[in-house]
């Protein structure tokens, strides 16, 4: 059975690969989401003067973003990987393949590493600001990620449908024949 096989070197099946393939483009369409929900909360957040509504926007951020769109990611990471592995793409065999991993990567640990706690911070802002602090003020550095996660996963969405830039590496198979051939012109 072709879901039992191992994925090293073997293709998946037609229906394993769509199932794969469905979790995997399913999983990236919820992390765009909810970063493209984070980014409404946070540009909210920034630009109105109603400090309640600034201060339920930013603590609305702390309580869905991080975890599910850390989820999504590693579903997005595994899911990738898995079709990666079981097709003829391979995890680093083109260029396209080996950048959206890349992305996911970083992009998986900057959530965890980086967004995790400054999101949490903005929502202590947020408390704050709820409680009347006249000097709780929403950093404008939380803008920046959503900016950039959202153009990045944008990115890795192009590099699916296009696949730019062909093979990291030929095969060695041909390098092995002309050596072959050198080697033989040389004996003569």
């Amino acid at each position: 059975m072709a879901t039992t096989r191992k994925l090293s070197g073997r293709k998946l099946s037609g229906r394993t690969r769509k199932a794969v393939l469905l979790v995997h483009v399913l999983s990236a369409a919820a992390w765009l989401g909810i970063d493209l929900a984070l980014g409404i909360l946070v540009v909210v957040a920034l630009s109105t003067d109603d400090t309640t509504t600034a201060g339920i926007a930013i603590q609305a951020v702390d309580l869905f973003a991080i975890w599910p769109m850390f989820g999504a990611s590693v579903v997005c990471l595994v899911s990738g990987a898995v079709l990666g592995l079981g097709s003829k793409y391979g995890l680093v065999r083109y260029w396209w393949v080996a950048v959206k991993l890349v992305l996911n990567v970083g992009m998986s640990l900057l959530i965890a590493f980086a967004l995790r706690p400054g999101v949490r911070e903005a929502a202590g802002i947020g408390e704050r600001m709820l409680a009347g602090d006249p000097a709780a003020v929403i950093p404008s550095g939380i803008l920046h990620p959503v900016v950039v996660a959202p153009t990045l996963l944008l990115l890795a969405y192009v590099l699916s449908v296009f696949k730019p830039w062909g093979r990291i590496r030929r095969s060695a198979e041909p390098v092995e024949r002309q050596r072959r051939d050198l080697v033989g012109a040389v004996q003569l």
